[in-house]
């Protein structure tokens, strides 16, 4: 059975991709930073809860754990015009959830995966939810959210290039807007409704369609697709 560490577990794309891996029969070990329902508690504002995390989670699998998604996430504003040690802080913890903790992550399941090639077992995959934001910016109170996320797909595509040999495969998801409770604040801040007139499909994504992107990358997308980004965003972004 296929053993899956999701991230960011409790709501949104996470809990929806948890539900659309468990109907595909994978094993889904679920995290969140309070815990609870079953998910491992991290609180990744902390440098050492992914790797707390990381062990948790390979114990409960008996030791072996084919893919990682990172998918939690930070979304909050940060006025430029904020505090020195505000706006400072508000870009640590982002840059630390949504991009350092991903990244200590992907390094404990790269080495874990390079560790089982010697022994003949099956490599692993790892799906990371990123953001249009990462390849087109964002608002001017979220420059920390996509500098985090343009780091998250430069990370996805330095471990898809050096690791594609050792069958490592490495996917990104860029989401446009979700209708999540993070998007649904952040449309409320800039105008609400009227900001969809920057997507030309003129409605939102669903958790359960980035779930079943999520859930693709996981289990169906071929090897040769490996360092690519997939975009979700009602055309809103077209590269």
């Amino acid at each position: 059975m296929t053993t899956i560490l999701l991230t960011g577990s409790s709501r949104g794309i996470g809990a929806a991709a948890h539900t659309a891996l468990e109907a595909r029969g994978c094993t889904v070990i679920g995290h969140s930073t309070a815990g609870g329902d079953g998910r491992i508690a991290a609180d990744f504002t902390e440098p050492t809860a992914p790797q707390m995390l990381w062990e948790q989670a390979l114990e409960e699998a008996g030791g072996r754990i084919d893919i990682l998604v990172n998918n939690a996430g930070l979304f909050d504003a940060n006025p430029v015009n904020s505090a020195d040690i505000i706006w400072l802080d508000s870009w640590e913890d982002t840059l630390r959830i949504n991009l350092t903790a991903s990244a200590q992550l992907s390094r404990f399941a790269v080495q874990h995966w390079l560790k089982h090639k010697a022994e003949g077992a099956q490599r692993g995959r790892l799906v990371h939810v990123a953001s249009r934001a990462g390849q087109r910016g964002d608002s001017p109170t979220h420059w920390h959210y996509a500098a985090a996320k343009g780091g998250m797909l430069a990370l996805h595509k330095t471990i898809a290039r050096a690791y594609a040999g050792d069958g490592i495969l490495s996917y990104a998801i860029a989401p446009g807007f979700t209708d999540t409770s993070m998007a649904g604040d952040y449309l409320a801040s800039r105008g609400g409704p009227g900001l969809l007139q920057d997507i030309p499909l003129g409605a939102v994504a669903q958790p359960e369609e980035i779930a079943t992107l999520i859930a693709f990358c996981a289990l169906d997308a071929p090897p040769s697709l490996t360092g690519a980004t997939l975009d979700a965003n009602g055309a809103s972004y077209v590269r």
